[in-house]
């Protein structure tokens, strides 16, 4: 199936069905939402061909309000290096007004109109005239959206682009810069009061991504503007910035391994506080991505040694530890511990630390009796589920023993 976008789920259903068992290969710019999702998730395959022709230049992508001043500056541009220009105008009942708006701007231009309500002849002939030269501006609709291939044409003015959904834009855009030439598209739209939040996020990354082969960035875009659609239904779009992408993947990963009958361990974020300053300093990684990456790593630590192993690479690429990348690693050391006994806050202070429990939490509860007895003096636990323990040693190191041996015990 090429061009994605022209197949609604019900038309890829009944294909599907034709056959009791088949492949499909889908060849699209932009994938839908939905599509995309299913790739991101592992459920469909997905290939990126990033290489573009050779010669080919990324096309300048201007945003601006619908002026006469802009659309003469853009026609005449064009015409002195004698390309062509796309006009689209999207409704068929204004075009013909439209036409006699550009024949009074630029009285010397040769404009002909196409649109999807034309005669099949009529419009072939509109179209030969265009490809052979005979017009230097189409003033069309959207029909020009895919499968187009005019080399001559470099200029793409869209009027009310605020109205064109994103890879709309992006496939519109398409059908200029086919060639060797700098490509330019004007999206017009009217004054910015008037244009909804979602028209404006649209229009910022069509502009902002210009550079050749970022189909896949803007269907990224859209799949978080739109939603990601309903994978059973027929739904492309959806409410996903509701609850959020992280939360939305995080929701339907644990409804499938409900579906498998695989066990459903649910995952906290712990708030922990225990008065000690942990951080990468500056003069240690200088580079502010590597510092980054190190942070994002140790966030996601999960496994008994990959903490060790972290501090193990560190020690390798940049030398000693200082005492804050210490610290550091063994909060996350302690982070990682906690997670697993369902831990959604932890604090030390004046010589005691105090742990809250999620009310899923897998501790048992005669365990906690039975460590209560054997520490009476050094341990409580409160009605609103929370561990309190009386450190004998204060320090961060004393604080992470005390804690992994308590929960080891308890979970």
């Amino acid at each position: 199936m090429d061009e994605e976008q022209r197949f609604g789920v019900s038309h890829k259903e009944k294909l599907k069905k034709l056959r009791k068992q088949v492949d499909v290969l889908t060849l699209t710019a932009t994938p839908i939402p939905r599509t995309l999702h299913m790739s991101l998730m592992g459920i469909r395959d997905l290939s990126v061909i990033n290489t573009p022709p050779e010669d080919r230049l990324a096309i300048k992508t201007f945003v601006n309000k619908f002026s006469d001043d802009v659309i003469k500056e853009a026609i005449e541009r064009e015409h002195r290096r004698g390309g062509q220009v796309f006009f689209v105008h999207n409704r068929v009942e204004s075009i013909g007004t439209m036409a006699d708006h550009l024949h009074a701007l630029i009285p010397e231009a040769k404009i002909a109109v196409g649109h999807g309500q034309m005669d099949e002849h009529e419009l072939e002939k509109v179209m030969l005239s265009f490809m052979n030269g005979e017009k230097n501006i189409l003033l069309c609709t959207t029909i020009i959206e895919s499968g187009l291939d005019i080399p001559a044409a470099n200029t793409i003015i869209i009027n009310r682009a605020d109205t064109f959904g994103l890879s709309q834009l992006y496939q519109l855009r398409g059908r200029v810069g086919r060639s060797k030439h700098r490509a330019y598209a004007y999206l017009l739209v009217p004054a910015e009061e008037t244009i909804t939040g979602d028209a404006r996020k649209r229009l910022e990354v069509i502009q902002e991504l210009t550079e050749l082969g970022s189909g896949f960035k803007i269907a990224a875009h859209d799949l978080e503007i739109r939603g990601a659609g309903n994978l059973l239904g027929g739904e492309q779009s959806g409410q996903i910035e509701a609850v959020g992408f992280d939360l939305y993947t995080q929701l339907l990963e644990e409804a499938v391994a409900e579906l498998k009958g695989e066990e459903n361990i649910p995952d906290v974020e712990p708030n922990i506080n225990l008065g000690v300053a942990a951080y990468i300093p500056d003069d240690y990684i200088d580079d502010v991505n590597e510092r980054l990456v190190i942070y994002k790593r140790l966030a996601s630590v999960k496994e008994d040694g990959e903490v060790a192993e972290i501090a193990n690479e560190l020690r390798d690429r940049y030398g000693a530890l200082p005492k804050l990348v210490e610290n550091l690693l063994t909060m996350m050391e302690i982070k990682r511990v906690i997670r697993k006994a369902l831990v959604t806050s932890i604090d030390a202070a004046k010589g005691r630390v105090s742990i809250t429990f999620d009310p899923r939490t897998p501790v048992r509860p005669e365990k906690v009796i039975e460590l209560i007895k054997e520490k009476k003096d050094r341990i409580k636990f409160t009605p609103n589920n929370q561990l309190i323990i009386f450190l004998k040693d204060e320090t961060l190191e004393g604080v992470y023993k005390e804690v992994r041996g308590t929960l080891e015990r308890l979970v």
